[in-house]
């Protein structure tokens, strides 16, 4: 199936929505999780998701709840 850009860029913000909120409810904030710009603009696969930069104590707490996930 060949999408549309429109239904392309729907679906990657689509996926940027549920990965924020799967994150927050684990405790765990990427404030500049977003759509990346330059692939978004593309005509070739998908758009990214640009999970961006994070500080200490975010990338801790990822590490923790993925660690609790993976050795429950």
């Amino acid at each position: 199936m060949v999408m549309t850009p429109r239904e392309r860029m729907r679906a990657a913000e689509e996926a940027v929505v549920q990965l924020r909120e799967a994150l927050d409810g684990v405790g765990v904030v990427f404030p500049s999780l977003d759509v990346d710009g330059v692939s978004a603009a593309g005509t070739y696969g998908l758009p990214l998701v640009d999970l961006g930069r994070c500080n200490l104590d975010t990338a801790m707490r990822l590490a923790a709840v993925l660690h609790e996930r993976a050795h429950p």
